[in-house]
């Protein structure tokens, strides 16, 4: 017998609510990839609709089944938003415990005490500006996606033993 996990109907499509395994990469317009998972042994899982994925990244999903590729070309709507001037805030350069590098990222805390990264964006000798905007956001991505596994919501994979 053979201890895999076999999917009784591979045709399947992703849908709200399924659990789907997956590879997938993601890179930005000029070709550099900001993430892959293919360097993983085993795919990823995730629960369509709970939040793991961009919503931009779930639509291109539905409808796929297992041994599905997909490539997508999302804009910046679609994937980490517009790039947003007013998410670029300015501060008195003498408040912050060591002087800003331009171009590092830093951590910050909002008025609800929450962490909130920004990327310094221009140290001054009075005024030092942090862009809040996701280091994404404004770029067209290409999205690629290998399905693996498909199981309807409220459904298990049936392990043969």
């Amino acid at each position: 017998m053979t201890d895999e996990i076999i999917n009784p109907n591979e045709e399947t499509r992703v849908a709200d609510g399924s659990k789907v395994d997956l590879h997938f990469s993601v890179a930005i317009e000029n070709g550099v990839e900001i993430d892959n998972t293919r360097s993983r042994e085993e795919p990823v899982s995730l629960v369509m609709g709970d939040g793991s994925l961009l919503p931009g990244f779930e639509k291109a999903l539905f409808g796929l089944r297992a041994g599905d590729r997909r490539t997508v070309s999302l804009p910046p709507e679609d994937a980490f938003g517009p790039w947003n001037p007013e998410n670029v805030q300015k501060f008195d350069t003498v408040k912050f415990e060591q002087r800003p590098v331009e171009g590092h990222m830093m951590e910050f805390e909002d008025k609800a005490k929450q962490s909130l990264f920004g990327v310094i964006k221009t140290v001054g000798e009075d005024i030092t500006e942090v862009d809040f905007n996701h280091p994404l956001a404004g770029k067209n991505i290409t999205f690629e996606v290998e399905i693996f596994k498909v199981t309807p919501a409220g459904q298990q994979g049936v392990k043969l033993m």
